[in-house]
């Protein structure tokens, strides 16, 4: 049992395909159910890992990979028929490649980084799944839902700034208090 979670990330993984060739052929409705069922998964993975100490090393690094692909081939697809702005696809996008390329340069220079997410880059997610969810949504079930895509569009803008300033600004820090103490 100790292995759902992984699982349950896995999961996630195998949803990225389905959801992305659902949105490219229009089936926005479905792509929006298989999008929810994979948050489902992600909570639940989440709980349990906590809840029952069923953590791993592997689940650490595969959980935010699955939930960032996730998201990212989303807002790629969702540019891609013309749903959300390229550009915006391209913040979504530069940020995650910005945290990466800040961990490997960490890493590389320093040694052992351990990642944890900020508030900001949390809520930054969020703004992403909520983007992604109501243009699924607007396109599929709730044409009215389209009134919120500006302002999510907005804050997703915003937040993506935000979390990928405090994250180079956190490992920042780190860098010169490790070369302050060596």
């Amino acid at each position: 049992m100790h292995h759902l979670p992984n699982l349950l990330t896995l999961l996630r993984f195998l949803l990225v395909p389905p959801v992305a060739w659902l949105i490219l052929s229009g089936v926005y409705d479905v792509a929006f159910l298989l999008f929810v069922l994979a948050g489902a998964s992600d909570a639940l993975d989440g709980f349990l890992a906590r809840r029952f100490a069923w953590t791993s090393r592997l689940g650490a690094l595969l959980d935010p990979l699955a939930d960032k692909l996730l998201l990212v081939v989303s807002c790629l697809c969702l540019s891609w028929v013309g749903l959300i702005p390229g550009w915006l696809a391209l913040v979504v996008l530069a940020r995650d490649m910005l945290i990466v390329a800040g961990a490997v340069c960490y890493r590389w220079r320093v040694g052992s980084l351990t990642i944890s997410p900020s508030r900001l880059g949390k809520l930054s997610t969020f703004l992403q799944t909520a983007l992604v969810s109501v243009v699924l949504l607007q396109a599929s079930l709730l044409p009215a839902f389209a009134a919120l895509r500006l302002p999510l569009i907005v804050l997703v803008v915003l937040g993506s700034l935000a979390s990928a300033v405090d994250y180079v600004r956190e490992w920042t820090d780190k860098y010169r208090r490790h070369k302050d103490s060596t």
